[in-house]
């Protein structure tokens, strides 16, 4: 790259934490978020678990200091949170004060409140407020106006690499000097409609995920958001910037295979990953860890192991796990919580256990790391994949 991706600043809120140090501790000390399901009524309380976090949109408006009458969403009130620590983090109080942008993205968009007066709009006009927040853009627009940010605003919708293509989005616009620093990321809440939906998929598990397991079963849903601060080397250098890491590359393909399955041979993940590999001028053999998508459906862990394969060869494929079975499966918001996960994973020297991993699957001879452990860690590759073949590879560096 001919522009270094600095990476100056971290916020997330996920199941297993709210900030970067409690999902740290969590990660470290193997306690995962998923659960019973208590924040909205659906008939499947108490059969499917998923990754809940465990705080009401009142809660949640209180940390914020939101009046009652606010008409965010739980996308949007999870982003807020997170998309204001990454500045904090990156010590930025004046957030217009260069050229800046917000790159967020969502698949559920507003939908966990429309769906809940979709009939009954008619009746109650107090609630059509709601109307336009179902919007993907809507949650987007929300968190910038909490931030008061002036400049560029853009959404990303591409299922579960949306963040990733965020993060993409937001590098390129860095290095082609289009923008000085982007806040990237992405934000999902839990709604009846993700969770009917992905249910009659029949991809939903009655109980932990375990991805890469030869007898997984499916995923679990979650809910999160996570946002980082990317900024320029001449950003960095003026304002003498601690830099956490730095985004070194990026691959997007479409293996056009199907709507919501992987194809057989892996080939979109393997070409996201060769051209995020070729954009970040490294060698395979550079990479010290991969964040694995790892959803713990049948299809995608073995489409995207024979993926790796095909990339590293089987006996050099580097050390890698899933983190989904820690927070769930939280879609558009997936790739920007891994995103965090392995630039702590860069500065804390270490790699985050696949928990409940038992038998390695048949059709190869891998296995994915199951307890935390302690290793210097220059480059982690994270994968995310969507439905619709959208597959998209980040790789984040020490320097």
């Amino acid at each position: 790259m001919n522009k270094k991706v600095a990476i100056t600043g971290m916020g997330i809120i996920s199941s297993i934490g709210i900030g970067v140090e409690e999902n740290f501790l969590s990660l470290q000390n193997s306690r995962h978020g998923i659960s019973d399901i208590e924040n909205f009524e659906t008939r499947h309380a108490g059969k499917i678990k998923t990754g809940e976090i465990k705080l009401s949109n009142a809660d949640l408006q209180k940390m914020l200091g939101l009046s009652d009458e606010n008409a965010a969403t739980r996308t949007a009130l999870l982003g807020m949170v997170a998309a204001r620590e990454a500045l904090e983090s990156a010590g930025i109080s004046d957030v217009s004060e260069f050229k800046t942008g917000l790159i967020s993205s969502t698949s559920v968009g507003g939908m966990d409140v429309t769906e809940k007066y979709f009939y009954s709009y008619e009746d109650h006009p107090d609630k059509q407020k709601y109307i336009h927040s179902h919007d993907a853009g809507t949650s987007s627009l929300a968190i910038a106006d909490f931030l008061d940010l002036q400049g560029m605003v853009s959404t990303v919708s591409t299922a579960c690499s949306s963040a990733a293509n965020a993060i993409m989005m937001g590098a390129k616009l860095i290095r082609n000097g289009v923008l000085d620093r982007v806040i990237v990321g992405g934000t999902d809440a839990l709604s009846k409609f993700t969770l009917n939906g992905f249910n009659t998929l029949m991809i939903l598990t009655d109980s932990y995920n375990t991805p890469f397991d030869d007898d997984r079963k499916g995923l679990n849903l979650g809910e999160a958001a996570a946002f980082l601060v990317l900024e320029s080397d001449e950003m960095v250098k003026k304002g003498n910037k601690k830099v956490l890491g730095y985004v070194s590359g990026y691959g997007n393909a479409n293996d056009a295979h199907h709507q919501t399955a992987s194809s057989e041979n892996g080939q979109g993940a393997f070409l996201a990953m060769e051209k995020a590999l070729k954009v970040s001028g490294l060698n395979k053999e550079d990479i010290d860890y991969i964040n694995v998508h790892g959803t713990a459906t049948p299809n995608n862990d073995l489409s995207e192991g024979i993926a790796m394969i095909r990339i590293f060869g089987e006996n050099n494929v580097p050390d890698f796990s899933s983190t989904k079975a820690f927070t769930g499966h939280t879609l558009a918001a997936a790739a920007a919580i891994e995103a965090v996960f392995s630039v702590l994973a860069i500065q804390k020297s270490c790699i985050f256990p696949n928990l409940n991993f038992k038998t390695k699957m048949q059709e190869f001879d891998l296995t994915p790391v199951t307890d935390f452990k302690e290793k210097n860690i220059d480059h982690v590759l994270s994968n995310s994949f969507g439905f619709g073949g959208n597959c998209s590879t980040l790789i984040f560096s020490k320097s």
